[in-house]
């Protein structure tokens, strides 16, 4: 009988005991005070533990577990359970069609756009499929992408012949190049060493990014499109395996928290971020205008061209030019 008893006790203590959480990592590489780390990554990891009633918890690394371009494989092969990073920085083609949200003239509101590059991705370009080893929990854009340099102000297409130009790789790559410019490849952190230097003329990079990254002391011009020169396409993973592991209970908390939600409440972070910025780069001095007709229509051409080859690059089994289409509808941008 007294083992019986003490068997039961210790049943009703395990009973009572408080469920373990389970605490999930993720590395990131954008500076701790970063607006999106502080405005929409952060409170987005407080919103899954109240969700979850604390028993899923996001720990939010300070430094990164690796460099920014290896993120998707580290959350893929569990070095990270979760990780974010650029489609662009990864250096094969698996993401040939996240290339849909990397072009010229696709909108002005970093919340539309996140959201039609959400639904249009992982709907007619299935985007799981490109995705395939992690649990996709959200993709999203940034504002949109100027560009900005110390040399000159650009007044004719000839200006941007020879300018060294940092660039995130993928689309804006090949654009820059057709507009004369030499592109160099380097991820976000690396250029106020490579600019403070004088290694690059200037950057394709957001408002944001030149505050963000301590580059006002470093730019002089500030040239925009309506629209866009061009946006970056932005993958939040969790490594397959650890979603799994999680009750469904957990999951289905969890799930109005991802998705195109997630992208929304990383435009708005965004979107605040540029407002800011510009104020800031305004007072430091630099000129911010817009790009003249001659070098929009330049631009324009090639951008044009670049997305007849991205349309057939992708093969027939999905329609490029309709997605592009279906996309500057969402996002209230006349097409081309």
């Amino acid at each position: 009988m007294r083992i019986a008893k003490l068997a039961l006790a210790g049943l009703l203590m395990m009973t009572a005991a408080p469920v373990m959480a389970q605490e999930l990592v993720l590395s990131s590489w954008l500076p701790p005070k970063h607006p999106i780390v502080v405005n929409a990554l952060e409170p987005w990891a407080e919103d899954v533990e109240k969700a979850t009633e604390g028993r899923v918890t996001i720990r939010i690394l300070g430094k990164p577990l690796g460099t920014p371009p290896a993120h998707f494989e580290m959350a893929k092969d569990g070095i990270a359970d979760i990780t974010y990073g650029l489609h662009s920085f990864t250096e094969d083609d698996r993401f040939t069609k996240a290339r849909l949200g990397q072009f010229s003239l696709l909108g002005d509101d970093a919340v539309a756009d996140s959201k039609a590059f959400w639904t249009i991705y992982t709907g007619k370009l299935d985007a799981a499929k490109e995705h395939a080893g992690t649990k996709l929990l959200s993709l999203w854009m940034h504002g949109p992408g100027v560009f900005h340099n110390n040399k000159l102000k650009i007044e004719k297409p000839e200006d941007m012949a020879g300018l060294k130009i940092r660039v995130p790789g993928g689309y804006v790559s090949e654009l820059m190049s057709a507009m004369g410019a030499t592109p160099l490849f380097m991820s976000s952190p690396e250029v106020y060493e490579k600019l403070s230097r004088g290694v690059i003329d200037g950057v394709t990079f957001t408002y944001e990014a030149v505050t963000a990254f301590n580059l006002t002391d470093y730019i002089k011009y500030t040239m925009t499109v309506p629209g866009g020169i061009y946006n970056t396409t932005w993958f939040m993973v969790m490594n397959e395996g650890k979603w799994n592991e999680l009750s469904d209970e957990d999951k289905a908390a969890i799930e109005p928290l991802i998705g195109e939600a997630l992208a929304a409440r990383v435009g708005e972070a965004w979107n605040a971020a540029d407002t800011a910025a510009i104020e800031e780069m305004k007072a430091a001095g630099i000129e911010i205008y817009p790009a003249p007709e001659s070098v929009v229509e330049k631009m324009r051409e090639a951008a044009t061209r670049l997305e007849q080859e991205w349309a057939a690059e992708i093969g027939s089994e999905y329609d490029g030019a309709a997605a592009l289409a279906e996309f500057r509808q969402m996002t209230g941008v006349a097409q081309q």
